[in-house]
């Protein structure tokens, strides 16, 4: 169990930056601009909540303390106590409270200190938010955003460090965001807040310190990407990467190393895991004829799965050359020991040894 204890330990760990740590690279350009991760959220959030005063932020520690992983930096100070409220340790209280917020035109957006505590409040999230609309014949919209890190983090064990994107994105009636880089953050929070209907948007905490090169117009108030629309990320022609969240820079990192043996690697981000966007992964296929998935979730029932299974269904089965080769977290609940977390959790060298053997050169 999650107790207030283990919470306040783990909000303890993570109150400082976290290090810059990942099995990638990310490139980066001269004069480009830059923005981390946790800077593009935070920005996204203040330029809604200046937008629209119907939103409001709320969870533990977002107020006061700036958030547990500083993503509502400023905004307490800025907007003050009825825009950006801290909330006692109940999930399923707090949760509630929004889910009825939103049945009342406001906008809630609800941060949990990690995915895995959204659990407490599987209730409120699937029973009362995400059927609602559907059971009100249309008539009752619940726009609430459900937001917060998801995915391995490091050295907080089982209990602390799992991917619950395939667990939402198996229900009707709920978007399922899952953003890798800073462009993907700010467009796509932004596009949840405005959205009518609930939205879970998931962080990945080991990336909120990642600088990523940016275009002029991500920095504007204006900069909203559609959710359900993946993107590619690099182009080849000899093996599809369909990844989302961290993966994508695990993908590409396998696809720069594999370019050097002069194989070519198309790189999908996903971004969005429900609504799927196949249209563009069958396209991916079609032109590539081979498929690899990168998920950091559990093999079983999982995002990689569900890419396969419609691939099998979809135009694109025909043009595969070999099977869809899922590459996952392992099968096993988080461990705490680094080496055997290591072992755990997926690399680009898994990616690079799955291409060679889909591809037959190993």
């Amino acid at each position: 169990m999650a107790s207030a204890v283990g919470r306040n330990t783990l909000a303890s760990l993570l109150r400082v930056s976290l290090p810059s740590v990942r099995n990638f690279s990310v490139s980066s350009s001269v004069g480009a601009k830059q923005l981390t991760v946790r800077d593009a959220l935070n920005m996204a959030l203040d330029e809604e909540l200046a937008r629209d005063e119907r939103v409001f932020i709320m969870g533990e520690e977002v107020a006061q303390y700036d958030g547990a992983y500083k993503v509502t930096r400023g905004l307490w100070k800025k907007y003050g106590d009825k825009r950006v409220i801290d909330t006692p340790i109940t999930e399923m209280g707090f949760a509630g409270l929004a889910v009825g917020a939103a049945f009342n035109n406001l906008r809630p957006i609800l941060e949990f200190m990690t995915f895995n505590f959204s659990m407490q409040a599987i209730d409120q999230v699937i029973n009362s938010a995400a059927k609602t609309f559907y059971m009100s014949g249309g008539t009752v919209n619940v726009p609430i955003v459900f937001r917060g890190p998801n995915g391995c983090a490091m050295g907080v064990a089982a209990q602390h460090s799992q991917c619950f994107a395939a667990w939402y994105a198996h229900c009707p009636g709920l978007k399922v965001i899952s953003p890798y880089d800073s462009e993907d953050c700010k467009g796509l929070l932004k596009a949840a807040i405005r959205d009518p209907d609930p939205v879970v948007f998931m962080e990945n905490e080991l990336l909120y310190g990642t600088a990523f090169d940016v275009e002029d117009a991500v920095m504007g108030p204006d900069f909203v990407l559609p959710i359900g629309k993946a993107k590619i990320m690099r182009a080849g022609s000899d093996c599809t990467l369909v990844a989302h969240s961290i993966g994508v820079g695990f993908a590409l990192s396998a696809a720069e190393e594999l370019a050097k043996e002069g194989i070519s690697c198309e790189v999908v981000n996903l971004r969005s895991i429900r609504p799927l966007d196949m249209d563009t992964v069958n396209a991916s296929v079609m032109k590539t004829h081979h498929c690899i998935t990168v998920e950091g979730g559990w093999p079983q029932h999982g995002v990689g799965a569900e890419i396969s299974a419609s691939l099998s269904e979809g135009p694109a089965f025909h043009y595969l050359d070999a099977p869809v080769i899922r590459i996952s977290g392992a099968d096993a609940p988080m461990p705490y020991a680094k080496a055997c977390e290591d072992a755990a959790t997926p690399k680009p060298q898994n990616i690079v040894a799955a291409v060679k053997r889909v591809l037959g050169k190993q």
